[in-house]
C-alpha cells in the first residue's frame, strides 16, 4: 500500500503585525497629502479650461504650462534658483538669530516673573503689528540690503519662539519640580536639568512655526526693498509686473516648497533629539 506523502509547502511571505501596521501608517502619512494634490490639480484645470475663455487663461494657466513655460526653460530656472540661494541665505539666518533671541528671551521671563510682566506684552505687540508698515522704515534706519531683510524675517519668526519656549519652560510637571525643591537644587540645575530638557518639544514645534514665517520674511523684505542682489521676492515682483503667469506661479511654487523642506527637516530634527521619549508626530 502506496502512503501519498503531503506535498512540500511552497514558500510563503509571512507579514508580521508590526509589518502591517508600518505600512499602513506611512500609507495613511501620504495618501491623503496626494489625494488633496490631485483634487487641487483637478480643480485647478477645470477653472482654467471652463470658467475663463481662452483670453484670459494667462491668470491662472493649467498646470502643465508651468513646467512648460517655466521649470523645463533653462534661463527661467536658473534664475528662480539664483534667486532661490540668495533668499534661502537670508531666511536661515534670521531664523538662526530668532531661535537665539527668542529661547533668551523665554529663559530671561520664565527665570523672573517680573521680567515676564515686564517685556511679554510688547512680545505680542510685535506680533500684530503689520509687518508691511514697518518695512520701509526698516529700509530707511538699516538700508535696503541684506541687514534689513534679516531684520524683516527676526521680527516675523521671533514670536513663536519666545511663545513655545516660554509654554514649554512653564508646563513642568509640578510633582518633579517639588522633587527639584526637596533636592535644594540650585535654579541653574533646575533649568539645565528639568525645565529645558522637558520644553524641547515645544521648542521644536516653534522652530518649525518660524522657519515658514522666516521664509515669508526674506521674500517679503527682498520684495519691497528691491535693491541689491534680487532674491524670489524681486523675482516674483518682476513677473507680477511682466504678466508672466507661468513663470510667477513657477516662483510660488519654489518658495512654497523650499518653507515646507526647512519646516520638514525641523521635524525631522526634534524627532532626533526628543523622539525616543516623546511623540513628536503627535504636536
Amino acid at each position: 500500500m502506496t502512503v501519498a506523502t503531503p506535498a512540500a509547502p511552497k514558500n510563503r511571505t509571512i507579514m508580521r503585525p508590526g509589518t502591517v501596521k508600518t505600512s499602513r501608517r506611512k500609507s495613511a502619512t501620504w495618501v491623503p497629502p496626494l489625494l488633496v494634490a490631485l483634487g487641487i490639480i483637478a480643480v485647478w484645470y477645470l477653472v482654467s479650461y471652463v470658467f475663463l475663455d481662452e483670453q484670459r487663461r494667462f491668470l491662472l494657466p493649467p498646470p502643465h504650462e508651468i513646467f512648460t513655460d517655466a521649470f523645463f526653460q533653462p534661463d527661467v530656472i536658473s534664475d528662480i534658483m539664483v534667486a532661490l540661494g540668495r533668499t534661502a541665505v537670508v531666511a536661515l539666518v534670521g531664523l538662526a538669530i530668532a531661535i537665539v533671541l527668542g529661547v533668551a528671551w523665554a529663559v530671561a521671563m520664565s527665570q523672573a516673573r517680573w521680567i515676564e510682566r515686564s517685556t511679554f506684552p510688547y512680545a505680542v505687540i510685535l506680533q500684530c503689528i503689520p509687518i508691511l508698515a514697518l518695512v520701509p522704515l526698516i529700509g530707511f534706519w538699516f538700508g535696503f540690503d541684506y541687514p534689513a531683510r534679516i531684520i524683516v524675517c527676526i521680527m516675523i519668526a521671533l514670536f513663536p519662539m519666545v511663545s513655545n519656549t516660554l509654554f514649554g519652560l512653564q508646563s513642568v510637571d509640578k510633582g518633579q519640580r517639588e522633587l527639584f525643591q526637596l533636592q535644594k537644587a540650585g535654579r541653574w540645575t533646575v533649568l539645565t536639568k528639568l525645565e529645558f530638557p522637558a520644553a524641547l518639544p515645544a521648542i521644536f514645534a516653534g522652530m518649525r512655526i518660524s522657519a515658514g514665517l522666516a521664509v515669508v520674511g526674506a521674500i517679503v523684505g527682498d520684495y519691497f526693498f528691491r535693491r541689491g542682489e534680487p532674491g524670489l521676492g524681486s523675482l516674483i515682483s518682476n513677473y507680477q509686473s511682466r504678466v508672466q503667469s507661468a513663470e510667477l506661479f513657477a516662483a510660488i511654487i519654489t518658495a512654497s516648497l523650499f518653507g515646507v523642506v526647512i519646516f520638514a527637516f525641523f521635524g525631522w530634527l526634534g524627532k532626533r533629539v526628543v523622539g525616543k521619549w516623546y511623540d513628536f508626530s503627535a504636536s
